[in-house]
């Protein structure tokens, strides 16, 4: 098969002769069907592509690598920025180009870019660890690879402007006013500490009564739960959960529930309520939970402050930290925004309380405002905080772009949801509206999943067994009335499935089939030896 090699040149970092230092001696081989992708940090040195003739990746590569010189035109345009007078801001090179816009991506492309996912695997996790591109590995490579060739250029001069690109990409994504409200840190759990901890020294310091509450809903994130027992619960507050029902029929109940454990934490005006933690999307089970009406019901309520922990939501669901309302908004970018992992972005709304917020490792920023703390916190791989706009330039090759995106996944989850219930006669755990990217489906009561350990060793059988990787959630079994009015009573296990754009029709079939044999042959969770089960149980293996 015959190829070509095709010169491409990235603009400049922007740094005068250290451009074609970097970039000279180095070039890559990109495979037939691999994209390379901008990156602003990268320096001017021509990459050779081996792309087939007349392949779909040859036909979009110009496009995939908007913002880049063309292969070309300019005399001096060679790849080395001091011929062509990049240190005295001479060339057009040094400078980024007008964007063009890029083509929209192919089946063939999405394969190429999640090949190194094991191809026997249905995969129907993305929720608890997400997924990376191809041409976005390669981003981070190439930048991690410019650290370790001149890691103290890297550091004072690349470092920090590059963080900040980032953190404007998101401030734009979530709608936020301004780029100072935007933190990059390595994930929501990180960000819960980081939280909670300004909550703790409240209370250490008196500016709380010890018994102030704060109210978090009873299927918050494992993680976080414990961090407000060790940051909160120990420093002196009256932690008080939500319990919310499941299945659940409508916002209206979640609403219900959320007032009346406000009403027990306030202790009829006796007790001040200094937060509330509100998952916009739960993790286990998986719900959207109304969180700009609970967070105007926090207002109206005297509520001091409002921390949604929203590690599903960038790339998931639409978000706008103004319209929330909320001080305090956490998301993942490695679960559904296509990051390497892990990187995280955790809001503060701009107030005099924000400004008291410090990352945890204390380094030589502490004092400077949590954006600059989190910017550095010693030597360590930032690279992943690093590729944000290459995601952005991924995700736009999709119609609608991430909007886009999430809104198909959205419909394809709900499509595959229902199919699943038909087939097994069960039902979803909540509205189509009350979902995302991720749904619940109840499995057939027959299984026998009596406890977290069945749901556990359940899960596992389904990957060493059949290749289907699912996360199980145990829901204790309702009994006396309540059970005879519920006609769910008996679906005590459902899979959390999700859709990302790499799966495809197959994967659920093989979920479908698979529980359909179990069926068929009187299989139960009873039948599978106890030593089956997950190393750790519970929330613990599922995010």
């Amino acid at each position: 098969m015959e190829g070509v090699h095709v010169k491409l040149f990235h603009q400049g970092s922007g740094r005068g002769g250290r451009d074609g230092e970097l970039g000279c001696p180095s070039s890559a081989t990109v495979p037939a069907g691999d994209f390379p992708l901008r990156n602003p940090r990268i320096p001017s040195s021509p990459i050779t592509c081996d792309l087939e003739i007349g392949s779909p990746a040859m036909a979009s590569l110009h496009d995939a690598t908007n913002g880049h010189c063309e292969p070309r035109h300019e005399a001096g345009c060679n790849g080395d920025a001091r011929a062509s007078g990049a240190g005295n801001g001479g060339s057009d090179c040094a400078r980024p180009s007008k964007r063009l816009r890029p083509s929209p991506i192919i089946p063939e492309e999405i394969r190429c870019e999640f090949a190194h996912h094991d191809p026997a695997v249905a995969r129907l996790n993305n929720g608890s660890f997400g997924s990376c591109p191809a041409s976005v590995l390669a981003a981070q490579q190439r930048l991690q690879r410019l650290w370790l060739r001149q890691p103290d250029a890297f550091y004072f001069d690349d470092l920090q402007p590059s963080l900040l690109r980032s953190r404007q990409v998101i401030r734009s994504l979530i709608n936020a006013d301004h780029a100072e409200e935007v933190s990059l840190v390595d994930n929501a759990t990180t960000a819960a500490a980081i939280v909670f901890q300004r909550v703790q020294r409240a209370f250490q310091e008196g500016v709380y009564d010890k018994g102030d509450a704060i109210v978090m809903l009873h299927y918050a994130y494992g993680a976080v739960k414990k961090s407000a027992q060790a940051y909160v619960a120990r420093a002196g507050a009256t932690v008080v959960e939500v319990p919310l029902p499941f299945p659940v029929r409508s916002e209206e109940e979640v609403v219900a529930e959320f007032r009346k454990a406000l009403g027990v934490a306030k202790e009829g005006g006796r007790r001040k309520v200094r937060m509330a933690v509100i998952d916009h999307i739960s993790s286990m089970p998986s719900v959207v939970i109304p969180v700009k009406r609970l967070t105007r019901i926090c207002r109206e309520e005297g509520v001091e402050e409002v921390f949604v922990d929203a590690a599903h939501a960038l790339g998931n669901v639409e978000i706008d930290v103004k319209d929330i309302g909320a001080d305090f908004y956490t998301s993942n970018l490695h679960k559904w925004f296509f990051c390497p992992p892990s990187v995280a972005f955790l809001y503060c709304r701009k107030s005099s309380a924000s400004s008291d917020v410090h990352h945890p490792v204390v380094s030589s920023e502490y004092g400077k405002g949590l954006a600059i703390e989190s910017g550095w916190i010693g030597t360590r791989d930032y690279s992943a905080q690093l590729v944000v706009p290459e995601i952005l330039d991924f995700v736009n090759r999709f119609e609608g772009g991430i909007d886009g995106i999430l809104k198909r996944n959205h419909e394809k989850v709900v499509e595959m949801g229902e199919m699943l219930v038909k087939a097994w006669g069960t039902c979803l755990g909540s509205p189509p509206k009350m979902s995302c990217s991720m749904i619940m489906v109840g499995l057939p009561g027959c299984l026998g999943i009596t406890s977290d350990k069945d749901a556990q060793k359940l899960r596992r059988h389904l990957r060493e067994e059949f290749q289907v990787e699912v996360p199980i959630y145990y829901n204790v079994q309702k009994e006396g009335e309540d059970a005879l009015l519920d006609s769910t009573a008996r679906i005590t296990g459902y899979v959390r499935i999700s859709h990302q754009i790499y799966n495809v029709v197959d994967d659920y079939y093989r979920l479908r089939d698979v529980v359909n044999k179990f069926v068929k042959d009187g299989f139960s969770c009873q039948m599978l030896p106890s030593n089956s089960c997950e190393a750790v149980s519970g929330q613990h293996v599922v995010a």
